[in-house]
């Protein structure tokens, strides 16, 4: 099997050796260029073809959201892994690429004690997002719904499960990772109004990071977006994101219902945990939720929504040619536990009308 193609991207010489060192240790991946600027390496994209590109940020001449932009905007839609820092400028300069066309991100290592270790955990972040996002050969390349395919196979088919029983709905639990930014951007700009019931997000995300994206979503649309701080009442209309290596879950407090921030270990390798707050939210509202799983890797919110739909609750989860990553929302549809498969542009609207008829019970 041909090897991934990789093309690093960053100005400087000692993380470009990192990288390229990490992604060294891969059998299944080689890198075949670097760049020190954006400018460079859409020359370098035109010439080598890469499977894939990592991209720095900050770079003179052109950075690395102006670069993303400009191969997007040259047809070129290999993924791209933006090469982060955990600062609040480096979250939001982040966000500014995902929303640009980048595919996703990994935060450089800070705080470690050699450069082994470094190396260590760039392959261990690096790596797995690679093998995810590059398609195996014959299969179907995962890219969002304004670009191109380039891989001519049929996406799975998956037969969604009879929808449930009419019930209430208390609240709107969802979960997603890889792509999640873009497509929760996309889900909360198309509500028409704010919704009669609260909703819950996991965004497998850092620390910083989540906050940074509670504040971009909030300016979106006609919901309250707000980073959970905890011992917050659930309000209609208001989106609470669990922050970054928190994990959010819900508590009865009399008749209302609260917000609880955790720290316990992680759960599918990820704190915060979409199965942590969906299992969490069906102890406390049994089957009166709609679980929504959006684009993301490996298969966090499986089990949770089993225990949705084991309560009488409503699953709706992102299909696969609209995800990045079908991943997650794979999972989910391929143990037969979704009642609804729809592609990210029409998430919205679903959630509304999966609400109107039922309202929230006195």
């Amino acid at each position: 099997m041909a090897p991934i193609r990789v093309l690093v991207v960053d100005d400087s010489v000692v993380v470009r050796r990192l990288v390229s060192d990490a992604l060294a240790q891969a059998p299944d991946v080689e890198v075949v260029g670097v760049a020190a600027n954006g400018r460079l390496a859409q020359a370098k994209v035109a010439q080598l073809r890469p499977d894939a590109v990592t991209m720095d940020i900050e770079m003179p001449e052109m950075n690395g959201i102006e670069a993303v932009r400009a191969l997007r905007a040259a047809g070129h839609r290999m993924p791209i892994v933006m090469f982060s820092t955990l600062t609040e400028r480096g979250a939001a300069a982040t966000l500014d690429a995902l929303a640009a066309g980048a595919t996703d991100y990994v935060a450089k290592p800070s705080n470690v004690g050699s450069v082994q270790e470094s190396i260590a955990r760039v392959a261990d972040e690096l790596v797995p997002r690679l093998r995810s996002l590059v398609p195996l050969p014959g299969g179907v390349l995962p890219v969002r719904e304004r670009t191109v395919r380039t891989v001519a196979a049929p996406a799975r088919t998956v037969v969604p499960r009879p929808a449930p029983a009419a019930h209430a709905i208390r609240a709107v639990v969802l979960g997603s990772s890889t792509g999640g930014p873009e497509a929760l951007s996309r889900v909360l700009s198309s509500l028409t109004a704010p919704l009669p019931v609260p909703v819950l997000v996991v965004q497998h995300m850092p620390p910083v990071f989540t906050r940074q994206l509670a504040a971009r979503l909030d300016r979106l649309g006609p919901a309250t977006v707000v980073e959970s701080a905890g011992g917050e009442t659930l309000q209609p209309g208001h989106v609470y994101i669990a922050p970054g290596d928190r994990h959010l879950e819900v508590r009865r407090a009399g008749a209302a219902v609260q917000t609880v921030l955790t720290d316990g270990p992680p759960v599918n390798f990820c704190r915060p945990s979409v199965d942590v707050l969906f299992r969490s939210a069906v102890r406390e509202m049994g089957g009166e939720l709609l679980a929504v799983v959006l684009t993301g890797m490996g298969a966090d919110g499986r089990a949770g929504c089993q225990d949705v739909v084991a309560a009488g609750g409503t699953v709706l989860v992102q299909d696969e040619p609209t995800s990045v990553v079908w991943g997650m929302p794979g999972a989910v549809a391929q143990a037969g536990l979704a009642h609804q498969i729809v592609p990210v542009a029409e998430v919205a609207g679903a959630i509304e009308r999966q609400l109107a008829p039922r309202g929230v019970p006195a």
